[in-house]
């Protein structure tokens, strides 16, 4: 494996692979296997469960880290292309992931969306520049438009608790959030959700309707593998019989980029955060999903986080299961 950017980009039975791994690698940790490899880590972003699940998981499989971000870089780094370096960062992002990237065996780069121009983060044009200065395997840890992580972790999760694939249902759910966020993570969820086989509803309020680029991506993987996609405002219908919610809030895509527009039509919006009552419409068995930070008491209530039908933690343990089966295909002994 050379690069882990996309689920779609692998086969069905190559996700059941990775997913049997880290399965294995759970149950039977093997702490040799990655002996003298190292992973570099950039992170142009924040991050709590990325980092730390993934120098876990080197560090269980034998390997070792390093980490690079802006924040703890002396020099300071620029992305800027073009510019002109007369600013406080003395060192550009075009020399520093070459370098990087030659004290690694593979490197992991996390890149937020900039939220200015909507074509440009569908595209994810800044990860792809970055992704042309690697010549060694590569990691997303989290770029505009996807977290391949995040999703795998999400999909072991449910098999583990054995949610049904075929004939399961999945809500994807806006939640209200103070602030407009990337699409990366609900561009991600409903493609796998979709891949798995599940029947799929994303539901949100208008004006947050995700773009048509990721839903035709998501029913293309839904038509592939049984599933379905779905769009709708209606919160009692979507519910009716959910195996899982996934709560995630994202930007207003009918005013990308625009803060005030953005703020404007949120407000109001409060009472979509998630609370014991969305699942008494024919979900009493359902789980809750969330990718984590979560705001409590603002996107989903105390008494659902902290309740049985929460799996928040199990999802962000499975990070560093999931990570352990990439990086063991990507670093590991072969066959």
């Amino acid at each position: 494996m050379k690069e882990f950017n996309d689920l779609a980009s692998f086969k069905p039975e190559q996700i059941v692979e990775l997913l049997r791994l880290a399965k294995q690698l759970e149950e039977s940790p093997e702490p040799r296997a990655l002996e003298g490899k190292v992973l570099a880590l950039l992170f142009l972003s924040p991050s709590l469960r990325t980092l730390a699940s993934f120098q876990a998981a080197m560090t269980r499989l034998g390997g070792g880290s390093f980490v690079i971000s802006p924040n703890m870089s002396i020099h300071g780094l620029e992305t800027r292309p073009g510019i002109v370096m007369d600013g406080v960062a003395a060192e550009h992002i075009r020399e520093a992931v070459p370098v990087i990237a030659s004290y690694g065996d593979a490197i992991g780069i996390r890149a937020f969306a900039e939220r200015r121009n909507l074509e440009d983060d569908l595209d994810d044009k800044e990860y792809m520049a970055l992704r042309e200065l690697c010549d060694i395997p590569l990691i997303n840890m989290e770029s505009a438009i996807n977290h391949p992580c995040q999703s795998l972790a999400d999909w072991k999760t449910m098999d583990d608790l054995e949610i049904p694939a075929n004939g399961g249902k999945f809500v994807l759910t806006w939640a209200f959030h103070p602030r407009a966020l990337p699409l990366a993570v609900p561009a991600a969820t409903v493609h796998m959700a979709a891949m798995r086989g599940m029947d799929v509803t994303v539901l949100r309020p208008d004006g947050f309707e995700l773009p048509d680029s990721i839903m035709h991506k998501a029913r293309k993987a839904a038509a592939a593998s049984g599933g379905s996609v779905e769009e709708t405002s209606d919160r009692a219908s979507a519910l009716n019989g959910a195996h899982v919610v996934y709560a995630k809030s994202w930007s207003a895509t009918r005013h990308y980029g625009d803060r005030p527009a953005d703020e404007d039509l949120r407000r109001g919006l409060e009472n979509w955060c998630v609370d014991e009552s969305w699942f008494d419409t024919g979900a009493d068995d359902c789980r809750f999903m969330h990718c984590l930070p979560v705001r409590r008491g603002v996107v989903v209530t105390d008494r659902v986080l902290d309740g049985p039908r929460s799996i928040v933690i199990q999802e962000a343990r499975n990070r560093m299961y999931a990570q352990m089966a990439v990086l063991h295909k990507m670093l590991g002994p072969t066959p």
